[in-house]
């Protein structure tokens, strides 16, 4: 299988894995909150996992343990408390949803328009809010908002920022009041994610029990996902600049395999180059899918397969439906090959130019 859905989830690292493992024995079951000697070992591990991940995020915060970004980014809305609310068009429907939720609860809620690559435009962000979701890489077209202006734009308002695609690959902009990010997008385990809190601002909790992460987030956490997760922060920590010219290499050779009958969605400079979304006119993205199984490619978001809709990132950048669903997305990083990932494609783009030949 060649895997080129690195934007879905990314594969684990051998570095976390074995930071996971001694976690996984009976040597390592402890409760991380319990007082006794092998508690307050785990409390260590769990703690070391945080200052890995912190120290790919601003200064003057505080990383809060979640059981992923959706949860980070429905507590960083709800917790909030803000009744003016503004967010981009093409944000996770883990904002999307939990926007809506809100508004039919009274919030006021304002989608912000993108242009056709993707970007919103600093004068769209209303001059009052109390918080505005901004994602800083598209997780369907890569496109790389500008966090910091938007942040400006929107004064003493929170900003919220769903760094999850970006997390580990580039630095985290200023202006940001509220971070959400996940651990399996860094090459680390699923079921674990953060919120990172300026310091300064206040949250309501979004789960109530025993309040184990500062009183504001309930629930037993597992050693060994802090552990992976710590890990795997630290390996993106080092290997940053490695894995940015990796990627740079991997982009210029698979743009350099694509004919002119496809087009890339979102732009091409204010853009995550390990994010790939072409289409072209006619395709059957589904078919096309389907039928080449032993390559992992996409049709957009994970989160949203199945549903039958079009995209509504590819629909909010101005792309018809037909447009949408003719639109594929390639996904790439570490541990991808420049042979695997040109092999691939050379195999879509052969499979593609058969379906428009039996079309014709």
């Amino acid at each position: 299988m060649i895997y080129l859905d690195y934007q879905a989830t990314t594969p684990l690292a051998p570095e976390a894995r074995e930071a996971m493992l001694p976690w996984l024995t009976a040597a390592g079951s402890a409760n991380p909150h319990s007082a006794h000697v092998s508690g307050r070992a785990a409390k260590a591990a769990v703690e070391l996992a945080r200052e890995q991940v912190a120290a790919l995020l601003p200064k003057g915060g505080q990383v809060y343990f979640t059981s992923g970004a959706t949860e980070a980014l429905n507590w960083a809305l709800i917790g909030g408390s803000a009744q003016r609310i503004a967010a981009s068009a093409t944000e996770h429907a883990a904002v999307l949803d939990t926007a809506t939720w809100l508004d039919r609860r009274g919030h006021d809620v304002t989608l912000l328009p993108v242009d056709s690559d993707g970007l919103i435009r600093p004068d769209a962000v209303p001059g009052s809010l109390d918080l505005l979701a901004v994602m800083l890489v598209n997780n369907e077209i890569g496109t790389v908002q500008p966090v910091a202006e938007l942040a400006a734009r929107a004064g003493d308002a929170l900003v919220l920022c769903d760094a999850v695609q970006g997390f580990g690959r580039i630095a985290i902009p200023d202006g940001c009041d509220l971070i959400a990010i996940s651990a399996h997008k860094i090459h680390g385990p699923k079921g674990i994610g953060a919120l990172w809190v300026r310091d300064g601002v206040k949250l309501e909790p979004l789960l109530h029990g025993g309040g184990q992460e500062g009183g504001l987030r309930s629930g037993t956490l597992s050693p060994a996902l802090c552990a992976g997760f710590g890990a795997a922060a630290a390996l993106a920590r080092a290997r940053m600049a490695e894995d940015a010219a990796h990627i740079e290499r991997l982009w210029t050779a698979a743009t350099a395999c694509l004919g002119t009958d496809w087009q890339i969605n979102g732009s091409v400079t204010a853009r995550y180059h390990g994010n790939l979304n072409i289409r072209r006119d006619g395709l059957d993205a589904v078919r096309l899918i389907s039928g080449l199984r032993d390559i992992a490619f996409s049709a957009g978001s994970a989160c949203a397969s199945g549903s039958g809709r079009p995209s509504h990132v590819l629909k909010a950048i101005g792309l018809t439906d037909a447009e949408a669903r003719s639109s594929i997305r390639l996904g790439f990083g570490r541990y991808t090959s420049e042979a695997e990932l040109t092999g691939a494609i050379d195999r879509i783009v052969a499979a593609a130019d058969s379906q428009a030949r039996l079309a014709a």
